[in-house]
């Protein structure tokens, strides 16, 4: 029998998950109908990382301010016949302490939410010239290609396989995989203890991507992976729920979740390291250089950064020691 504190944030979570939109059909403007610190290891998946044809995924445009033709089209972009004067990002609501609803004011908040500001102050000289559209993590490549989001802003890790369908900023924050577990689970981490549990992950995650993984993965390792969820938020659910034994996530988004519910817990180390970038479509090199040089300022001042300033508000109290001495990732450059 769950306790009442742990069924409260249950009940929680789902209604948070429902709140998700399955699809971005919301205000902010048609799309326009476009296709198209120190981080030691290099994060490589897929074929392309098989085939050793993709040596830095993170290696993104040089930092530039000027103003190219996405940043043009964003500025001049049109709502019944009026400007709109708002950069549209994809973002989630369900990661606590990344990007959510704070229950007090409804308000999006949170790290990642932190950095979209950032990012709106530049273009338009104003922080709070945003449209957030709450994207599934399924949905963010295709709510770029499909022109509905100007940038996704949602820990989306950088790596081989999606950099041949968008463009990333440099990196703004390591992570790493890890196992999510209820207190009191005889597992141990990613390892044989996962032997005939039921392993819930994201659909489009890397943590999905890992349990694919034929020699290490959940075939590998005896693990049943169980149907993958829409969003994150949706394997804490069904964790709290009995429904599955162990979540495979990011540890930067479980340490948050562990945080509001004590009767589950992080174990074993992280397995992967991982970079977050934002990501734009593919033909925005522009915007994706003037995103960089956000991401200078951001990074700039030491202590007193503002990405210091964010990470003591938002993570340092959840996250503490899983990150080591904090600081944000080096930027890496393009040749």
């Amino acid at each position: 029998m769950r306790s009442g504190a742990a069924v409260a944030v249950c009940a929680l979570g789902v209604a948070t998950a429902i709140l998700v939109p399955a699809a971005m059909d919301g205000d902010g403007g048609a799309g326009d109908g476009r296709r198209g610190a120190r981080h030691p290891h290099t994060v490589r998946t897929g074929s392309e990382a098989a085939a050793g044809t993709c040596d830095k995924p993170e290696a993104s445009l040089r930092p530039s301010s000027a103003s190219g033709p996405a940043i043009k089209r964003i500025k001049n972009r049109e709502v019944n016949g009026h400007k709109l004067n708002k950069l549209i990002a994809g973002v989630d609501q369900n990661s606590y302490r990344w990007g959510y609803r704070d229950p007090a004011t409804g308000d999006l908040t949170g790290f990642d939410i932190d950095l979209v500001h950032a990012i709106a102050k530049d273009v338009f000289g104003d922080p709070d010239a945003v449209i957030f559209r709450t994207i599934p993590t399924s949905q963010r490549i295709k709510a770029l290609q499909q022109g509905k989001v100007d940038v996704v802003v949602r820990t989306m890790t950088i790596n081989c396989d999606r950099i041949r369908d968008v463009a990333f900023s440099t990196a703004y924050f390591q992570a790493g995989q890890q196992v999510l577990v209820a207190d009191g689970s005889s597992v141990t981490g990613y390892n044989k203890t996962l032997r005939g549990k039921k392993v819930c992950t994201a659909q489009g995650s890397t943590a999905e991507a890992e349990l694919d993984k034929p020699d290490t993965g959940a075939k590998a390792l005896g693990a049943i992976k169980v149907k993958p969820v829409p969003n994150q938020l949706d394997c804490l659910v069904r964790l709290q729920l009995g429904e599955v034994d162990a979540v495979i996530t990011d540890n930067a988004l479980a340490a948050g979740q562990a945080a509001q519910d004590p009767s589950v817990k992080l174990v074993g180390s992280r397995f992967t390291d991982e970079l977050y970038g934002v990501a734009m479509n593919r033909d925005d090199d522009d915007l994706v250089r003037r995103v960089n040089k956000v991401l200078e300022d951001y990074r700039a001042g030491g202590d007193n950064s503002p990405w210091m300033r964010a990470y003591r508000k938002w993570l340092a109290k959840d996250f503490g020691t899983a990150q080591g001495n904090p600081a944000p990732p080096d930027p890496v450059y393009k040749d």
